[in-house]
């Protein structure tokens, strides 16, 4: 059975590196740089400097995830706050 984890290379703070993920993780990435209309080798030298242990394909997966419960956290508060507006009477 051939894995679905994928080494893939990036240029990050001037040199060379591999990172092996999924490609539901690397599509997310190249998403979430595209929105914070980043490169990805910027957004990855960011997490890069970021991370405090554990290797680079780890705190990707870890990033990504961490950006999707955030998108998920919000959408749960505008639509908490999009009930109790509607149930409110109108401001006189």
């Amino acid at each position: 059975m051939k894995s679905p984890v994928v080494k893939r290379s990036i240029v990050i703070a001037g040199h060379k590196t591999s990172v092996s993920l999924e490609d539901a993780f690397w599509e997310a990435l190249k998403e979430i740089a595209t929105s914070r209309r980043l490169t990805l080798s910027d957004l990855v030298a960011t997490i890069d400097s970021a991370r405090t242990q554990g290797n680079l394909s780890s705190a990707i997966r870890l990033f990504v995830l961490d950006h999707y419960r955030g998108v998920a956290q919000n959408a749960r508060a505008v639509s908490a706050n999009e009930r109790v507006g509607a149930a409110s009477p109108p401001v006189a």
